[in-house]
């Protein structure tokens, strides 16, 4: 059944007329915090230059807290270096679902690619699949992350895969735009929502800005090999590379439990699938521990009230990172997010974590996943993950 177009509400003030405000369902953790058990929202009070939330380790800046130091200016010009593209073509909002109007819902699309600098520039896939939807209260935040394996219908290609879009849309010369613009335009086309801008960050860039960072507190639910690297002589090294040194070579194993990770470590675990009980779901969520882990740490590690070291962060980022803000200003982005006063993103798992095969062999989406989808265009998912906790993601 399509889903009918809304316009934005014209004003976010809570008093407003006929505005409700929403009940925003955080996470399950440490003191049961969870949609049976809330505790009241509370404003952060220490004075940050930005709270940053790190999406896939790049600068997309989600500010938050009683006061930012600095002007526009000095963000805009801390941002500078970070690469603009178009990468949303016909998937971006309407003006009459808000266009470039930021006061209502905002709906990002990111995008995690694996580039390395000797394959060909159309020979890669998407293989990290995110929707950041962001109410239009602003106050909470939320990650959804799409199977790979998806069975989608991509637009002039037949059905295929859904990571196959951003393969397709890079073939003759559309390079990373092309993919983006083409998965923005799949994912309307399967869900009905647009977007107000979309982010791609190749994921060489993860270990760049954790090391900037330092390192991540990762918490492992299931112990993994990596199939993509060995210690030779005590130092990690990709299994290519290792191979040429004709010496032994022993798998990297993710064990069980906590433990700080510096950037390597990190972002393999992070692409790990093969091994874990339900594969590509088990990555999606792994992933997003991620992003949370490093938003954690730049908020608690004094880098973001440290120019130096912010400014490392940023370069980090801006070398492996592509931003399209949708015609917005990345500086008119970061304050319209100025109230964003949720400590943690709220990660949800499609199909709630689990297979749901179809019959070609991929993945497709249930009813519960296609109705989420339908909150989101809807601006009514605090409503649906209180209706359906089993959405919310098991990681800590």
């Amino acid at each position: 059944m399509p889903v009918q177009t809304s316009r934005r509400p014209p004003s976010l003030d809570p008093g407003a007329p006929g505005r409700v405000p929403p009940t925003i369902p955080t996470q399950p953790g440490p003191g049961g915090r969870g949609p049976g058990n809330r505790k009241r929202r509370t404003k952060r009070k220490d004075p940050l230059w930005a709270r940053l939330t790190l999406i896939f380790g790049a600068v997309l800046m989600m500010t938050s807290g009683v006061a930012i130091v600095g002007s526009k200016a000095v963000i805009g010009q801390a941002t500078s270096n970070i690469k603009q593209g178009s990468l949303l073509g016909d998937a971006g909002k309407s003006e009459a679902e808000g266009g470039k109007n930021l006061n209502g819902p905002i709906d990002m699309l990111l995008l995690g690619v694996d580039a390395r600098a000797s394959w060909d520039a159309a020979n890669v896939r998407s293989d990290s699949i995110i929707i950041l939807h962001i109410p239009a209260s602003h106050d909470q935040a939320y990650l959804i992350s799409i199977p790979r394996d998806t069975e989608a219908e991509i637009p002039g290609h037949g059905t295929n895969k859904i990571n196959s879009a951003f393969f397709f849309g890079a073939q003759n010369g559309g390079g990373w735009e092309g993919g983006a613009q083409l998965m923005a335009k799949t994912i309307k086309q399967m869900s009905g929502i647009s977007f107000d801008g979309a982010a791609i960050i190749n994921f060489g860039g993860f270990k760049k800005v954790i090391d900037a960072l330092g390192t991540v507190r990762i918490c492992v639910s299931h112990e993994v090999k990596s199939i993509h690297m060995s210690y030779v002589d005590g130092r990690p090294r990709w299994n290519s590379d290792a191979e040429k040194l004709g010496k032994p070579m022993t798998p990297v194993v993710h064990k069980k439990g906590c433990k700080e990770m510096e950037g390597w470590e990190a972002l393999d675990f992070a692409r790990q699938r093969y091994g874990l009980p339900r594969g590509d779901y088990d990555r999606q969520q792994n992933q997003q521990q991620l992003i949370k882990a490093m938003a954690k740490k730049a908020s608690e590690s004094g880098m973001l009230t440290n120019p130096i070291k912010l400014n490392q962060m940023i370069k980090a980022a801006g070398e492996s990172l592509m931003l399209d803000t949708g015609g917005v200003k990345v500086e008119d982005f970061i304050f319209t997010l100025k109230g964003l006063s949720g400590n943690d993103l709220v990660t949800l798992r499609t199909n709630g974590g689990n297979f749901a095969t179809a019959a070609s062999g991929r993945e497709m989406l249930n009813e519960t996943s296609r109705q989420m989808f339908r909150a989101v265009k809807e601006d009514k998912l605090a409503d649906f993950v209180t209706a359906n906790p089993e959405v919310l993601s098991t990681r800590k």
